[in-house]
């Protein structure tokens, strides 16, 4: 792979990181008032908020470390199914909020998969 590539994935990651931990995760554990007016129109309990952003913080550590960057990614993946349901159920625009968790995750393997050789070799893309 080559080093445009590598640099890419580590762009893709850092950009994914970055959206993570400052629009998402420290809203939630900061009790901000968009986390909690954005719960309440999903018709969600606002007491999960933190629960949910721990889980968030967790699997974005877990995606960073090269040891555990599978699961981690693995684990958000289906945290961000779980953010797709929800827009879908309540109704939401389908391409500015529904399928925003598909972006993110699309964001994250896309990086994981450049800057890491393993995951390439388990998911090879196959042209033609």
């Amino acid at each position: 792979m080559s080093g445009v590539a590598l640099w890419t994935g580590r762009g893709l990651t850092a950009l994914f990181t970055l959206f993570m931990l400052g629009g998402s995760v420290a809203p939630k554990l900061a009790n901000a008032k968009v986390a909690n007016d954005a719960m309440r129109q999903l018709g969600w309990d606002t007491r999960f908020i933190p629960m949910i952003g721990a889980m968030e913080l967790t699997f974005v550590l877990m995606h960073l470390h090269p040891r555990t960057s599978i699961l981690g990614a693995l684990l958000m993946t289906a945290l961000l199914g779980g953010g797709i349901a929800a827009q879908l159920r309540a109704g939401q625009p389908l391409l500015t909020h529904v399928l925003f968790g598909v972006y993110l995750g699309l964001a994250m393997w896309g990086g994981l998969w450049l800057r890491d050789p393993l995951l390439r070799s388990l998911l090879p893309v196959r042209l033609g």
